[in-house]
């Protein structure tokens, strides 16, 4: 048997000063450089109409540059089709045939590329076996759930030793439970195989569970490139912030700066954090929703105005002078009470400094 050789070809991928325009005006990418690392998953995520799907379709080859050069390791494919990459796609949809069973869907790539049936046949069945797929093959994807159609899908793109997977919002048609079990199997076969994987997403917590690095994109244009935790404990700006899970965004002032500690202050309330290159003046601070205290012995005045048990955590609405915040704790058997007169401050690590817009 002709062994699948998953990641022994894996390549880097590189944006130079890519732009993608529609029509004769519309910017959907906006001049990006980019470089993806070979053997990384790396994730492109933002909100509708950012430019990340773009983004995936010109590596892909369904959408060309309109300026700028696109290379999948040393070749430049910037005006290559799309049957001229060395590039497999998982799409939202799945894309599998009606009519053909499982075991057909995932060699017809295959014996499309030229291999003989025999082949295709057996690598076919290493990618079900890779996929936890093994006894599906003589299936129609009709009898498979959501989740199995996924994998499905995964096997057939798998199996053609792509220098790069791409997948495009792969969970967004699974329930909740599914979506999580579905990312782990995606990131533990990405793992294992040391593949090039481009997968593009708007679910921060999906992209923080899966990605090594993850690309946000704002308005055509990267917003800012980062580990999970670089870009959740070190966000650029409120917009990067806010979007890489929740947080809290409250106007403060740098009242001294001193070896790079900045002491600030918000109500008669102080606290030390790192000043990231800002001066004293106008400042925002940025919590996680985790981050907030409330039961110390100093603090801002704040009231508890709502209060909802989610199993795992509560999860509080705090208001005060500063408007509203958001904050979930880990203790449910001792609820703060809607009403309540607290004092909130912050943890010593995690709040970050941004400059006053």
């Amino acid at each position: 048997m002709n062994n699948i050789r998953l990641g022994r070809r894996a390549a880097p991928v590189r944006f130079e000063g890519v732009t993608k325009i529609f029509g004769k005006d519309i910017v959907a990418v906006d001049n990006i450089d980019l470089y993806i690392e070979a053997g990384k998953l790396v994730t492109l995520l933002g909100p509708s109409g950012c430019g990340k799907t773009t983004t995936l379709r010109m590596i892909a080859g369904l959408e060309l540059a309109t300026s700028g050069r696109i290379l999948i390791g040393d070749q430049d494919v910037t005006l290559l089709p799309a049957t001229e990459r060395d590039v497999t796609m998982v799409f939202q949809s799945y894309a599998l045939f009606p009519h053909m069973n499982v075991l057909e869907n995932v060699m017809y790539g295959l014996t499309f590329s030229g291999f003989d049936k025999e082949e295709a046949r057996d690598r076919a069945n290493q990618g079900l076996a890779l996929l936890g797929l093994e006894g599906f093959g003589s299936r129609l994807p009709s009898e498979l759930s959501g989740g199995q159609q996924q994998r499905v899908a995964v096997a057939r793109a798998l199996v053609l030793e792509p220098q790069v997977l791409l997948f495009d919002e792969p969970l967004s048609n699974l329930d909740a439970k599914l979506r999580r079990q579905v990312r782990e199997d995606i990131r533990a076969i990405q793992q294992d195989t040391g593949l090039t994987v481009v997968y593009v997403t708007h679910d921060q917590e999906e992209a923080l569970a899966v990605s090594d690095q993850i690309v946000v994109m704002r308005n055509a244009a990267i917003a800012q490139i980062g580990t999970p935790r670089e870009l959740y404990d070190s966000p650029n700006d409120s917009f990067v912030a806010d979007f890489i899970g929740e947080a809290n965004l409250i106007s403060c002032t740098i009242t001294e700066v001193k070896d790079n500690v900045a002491t600030i202050e918000i109500e008669g309330y102080h606290h030390q954090l790192p000043s990231r290159g800002l001066k004293p003046g106008p400042a925002v601070l940025t919590v996680r929703p985790s981050r907030l205290l409330v039961g110390q012995d100093t603090g801002i005045p704040a009231t508890i105005v709502k209060s909802t048990y989610v199993g795992v955590r509560m999860e509080y609405t705090i208001e005060g002078s500063f408007g509203q915040v958001f904050m979930v704790m880990d203790d449910v058997d001792k609820p703060l009470k809607v009403g309540s007169e607290v004092l909130l401050s912050f943890s010593e690590i995690g709040p970050v400094l941004l400059p006053s817009e």
